[in-house]
């Protein structure tokens, strides 16, 4: 059975894996499969039962505050209709599709793909579905939500009394599933039953790797849909360093007026009191809250500078076609594509503590400048990882090497 490395485009025999195997990259030393821990019925369940405690975490209140005989309640989807009441339209459109269509599109897809699998059956849109659940994998975040309500939850209890709701409950347990369903998934296996692998091309025959679902094809496919995913087949993604230059650049743009405006605004009887990213982790500092602080820190800052300056030095390396370090860059990409969703984090927690602390005359919660403006860096820094082709800099390192990898 034969792939093409997603990340260094090396065209790869891959053997029958028994149970707590892995398969590495001898050329960028990615990880090609795992099988240990991986099974597609637990996955199956976990899908399944992330998709039913949604609903429940979604419609049930999450967390409530009491002050001076009055409650407030927080719901998922609260924090969304406050935000866009607001007049903050960008910040809760991305929110609700992030923490709330996402993660249902999602797992309703994932659920329906392993259904089917489970039973035997292929029906030919069967692989569209399938990649259209791994692409969203990054953007449903019922876990990173999940993280802003332990911080919103953190930064609230050291000054008013919250209680968790049945809904908070079933959030903390949908999320956990959520992590159990893409630590199980063996989408390899998923992919094989969906449409199997060929065997290794004849020597000198020209062919072209899928780059979502790695089936080795004839070069003369180019252009063609791939039989197994559905995608558009491409030696290479069409104006990836244009396109990542762009992201990367209006990035930076962005990084600087979300840490130096403030991200929230409450007003006190009165008094206006706006936080910037490091304010709230000096406050929570200043509550002994160090593990939330330090959290805060690396999602809200040490993230997002790391995804740009990452990708900075892979557009920098391919432009000077350089050879130095590819194995290292390879596994800082897919680092940076991994822990991306979690910059979303502060944006999040705003998110919830809004919807407890609206208390007129007393306290109330709003967003503020820095919140699109940080929540659009983490887009952006998200679509660029995705845009770009970490192909392009052992293409540009390695252009002796080519025989390697698969010819366009």
């Amino acid at each position: 059975m034969t792939i093409a490395c997603s990340h260094c485009g090396t065209l790869e025999e891959l053997p029958q894996l028994a149970s707590a195997e892995v398969a590495i990259c001898p050329v960028c030393d990615s990880r090609l499969e795992r099988t240990n821990g991986r099974s597609i019925t637990a996955a199956l369940a976990c899908a399944i039962a992330t998709l039913v405690l949604l609903f429940p975490a979604n419609f049930l209140p999450l967390m409530s505050v009491s002050m001076l005989g009055m409650t407030r309640q927080s719901h998922l989807g609260s924090g969304v209709v406050i935000l866009w009441n607001h007049h903050w339209v960008i910040l809760a459109v991305l929110v609700a599709a992030f923490a709330v269509i996402a993660p249902f599109v999602r797992f309703g897809l994932l659920s329906t793909v392993l259904a089917m699998v489970h039973l035997g059956h292929r029906p030919r849109w069967l692989g569209r579905l399938f990649r259209w659940s791994v692409r969203l994998d990054r953007w449903a975040m019922p876990d990173v939500y999940l993280i802003g309500c332990i911080v919103g939850y953190g930064r609230l209890e050291a000054v008013l009394p919250v209680a968790i709701d049945a809904g908070g409950f079933c959030l903390i347990i949908a999320a956990l599933l959520c992590m159990l369903s893409r630590a199980t998934l063996d989408a390899r296996t998923v992919w094989r039953a969906i449409y199997p692998e060929r065997a290794l091309p004849s020597a000198g025959v020209a062919t072209i790797g899928c780059e979502v679902c790695e089936l080795v094809l004839p070069a003369t496919s180019e252009g063609s849909l791939c039989p197994r995913c559905a995608v558009r087949l491409r030696a290479r993604k069409p104006d990836a360093f244009v396109r990542t230059l762009a992201l990367v650049i209006a990035g930076y743009a962005l990084l600087l007026p979300a840490n130096i405006y403030p991200m929230s605004t409450d007003t006190q009887f009165g008094v206006r009191v706006q936080y910037r990213i490091v304010d709230g982790i000096e406050d929570l500092f200043h509550a002994h809250l160090y593990p939330l602080g330090v959290l805060i820190f690396c999602t809200s800052i040490a993230i997002p500078l790391l995804k740009l300056l990452g990708l900075t030095w892979f557009l920098v390396s391919i432009r000077h076609r350089s050879p130095h370090h590819l194995v290292l860059k390879t596994r800082l990409c897919h680092f940076i594509d991994e822990i991306g969703r979690w910059a979303n984090v502060d944006v999040f927690t705003i998110a919830v503590f809004t919807p407890l602390l609206q208390f007129p005359g007393i306290v109330t919660a709003g967003a503020s400048v820095g919140a699109p403006a940080f929540i659009l860096v983490v887009v952006f820094t998200m679509v660029a990882s995705r845009t770009f082709d970490p192909r392009l800099m052992w293409d540009a390192g390695l252009p002796l090497q080519s025989g390697q990898t698969e010819n366009p």
